[in-house]
């Protein structure tokens, strides 16, 4: 069976797996304990910690460690729009971001702040000017994805983080849980005050996130009941997943840039046979400067997506629909929406995202497999 689902997980490298089971049953102590046992898991963590800031070029106190993407992003939306709320009630964000942001940010609306939803082009990106027109004198906080998990259309996050060096009072926070150990993220550099991160999109552990925090920027914390992760994050820390995370990173970044060149191949590789299939439509861009190297996204317009996925993994491959968080709702998708689709296209979209286990064989028996999908599945088509 070949796995083409690695936008909702990855395959966890053998030494990550290894390392997890080793500090499982070696260092199970509490952390917080001030007991030798104690002590020793707490220095794993300050260095998985220090190694976090090694890979960024930051802090190693500026990363907090969380349970996962979803609540990295919720802290550092919520926590940052509740934390700052005495300086307005403002808050940006785009139209096409991953539903922990999105449904955070509609969450707080509840609560009275005012949101912005910027549109995105029909390839998915945000125009920067727009963002510069949409700012006012209460805005706090910009919330702007790095890659989008859907399509994988790469945002101008160095422009944007540039252009907010002039609103000194607003914070930038970016989701670059799909773009970490895929393409370089230069948090310094881009201006970044908030930054999230999962570990199982790039080989390491479920359950596992990463937020970094700027130095000296307080946060509201979601949790409460203890002092770990500089108080902003209440709870025994997962010590083995703590551990596992920072190898799975550090091995998936010293990777990238090869593996980069080679997925992007990939990518148009696939994209080259697919589109002999007239059914299927490209969602994005052909264009890999603005797009991500892991992500391909199409419509069959006139077949259920669910029905799309059973069939090819009859066939003997593993795709998905759009984000796993979203996949089982019968919506339209919200991102397609947003570039412009129709409805009836909007709701047919297929996800494949690949990783560096990939073979130029992998992506042509993938091709083979969507052209025998379409053509049994073509009988069956909705009517227009």
């Amino acid at each position: 069976m070949l796995y083409f689902d690695h936008c909702a997980s990855t395959p966890p490298y053998d030494e990550v797996v290894d390392t997890l089971a080793q500090v499982m049953k070696i260092h199970y102590a509490n952390p917080s304990s001030i007991h030798r046992a104690g002590a020793e898991a707490d220095k794993l963590i300050t260095r998985s910690r220090a190694l976090l800031g090694e890979q960024f070029g930051v802090k190693p106190e500026e990363w907090l460690f969380t349970s996962g993407g979803t609540e990295s992003n919720n802290l550092a939306v919520k926590g940052a729009a509740r934390q700052f709320r005495s300086r307005g009630n403002h808050l940006i964000t785009t139209q096409i971001e991953h539903a922990s942001v999105n449904d955070a940010f509609r969450q707080l609306e509840l609560e009275g702040f005012q949101v912005t939803y910027l549109p995105v082009s029909s390839t998915g990106h945000v125009d920067p000017e727009q963002l510069r027109a949409a700012i006012t004198d209460d805005t706090i906080l910009v919330s702007i994805m790095h890659v989008n998990n859907e399509v994988g259309s790469i945002q101008p996050i160095d422009k944007i983080g540039k252009l907010l060096e002039a609103y000194p009072r607003v914070l930038f926070h970016v989701d670059a849980v799909q773009s970490i150990g895929k393409l370089p993220v230069k948090i310094k550099e881009w201006g970044i005050d908030l930054l999230s991160g999962s570990a199982h999109k790039l080989r390491g552990p479920k359950g596992i996130g990463y937020l970094y925090v700027r130095e000296s920027l307080q946060l509201q914390p979601l949790l409460s009941g203890g002092s770990q992760e500089r108080g902003l994050r209440a709870g025994t820390q997962n010590v083995p997943g703590i551990v596992a995370s920072a190898k799975a990173l550090r091995m998936s970044i010293q990777a990238e840039e090869q593996n980069r060149e080679r997925l992007y191949a990939l990518r148009g590789r696939l994209i080259e046979q697919a589109e002999q299939i007239p059914e299927l439509k490209l969602n994005g861009s052909h264009d890999q400067a603005v797009m991500a190297p892991h992500i391909v996204h199409f419509s069959y317009a006139a077949m259920k997506p669910e029905v799309i996925v059973h069939m090819l993994e009859e066939l003997g491959a593993i795709v998905s629909t759009k984000s796993a968080c979203s996949s089982k709702d019968n919506k339209p998708s919200r991102v397609l929406l947003a570039m412009g689709a129709n409805r009836e296209h909007a709701a047919g979209g297929i996800r494949i995202s690949f990783g560096d286990e990939h073979t130029e064989q992998d992506i042509d028996k993938l091709a083979v497999m969507l052209g025998e999908a379409v053509a049994k599945l073509k009988p069956l088509e909705r009517s227009k």
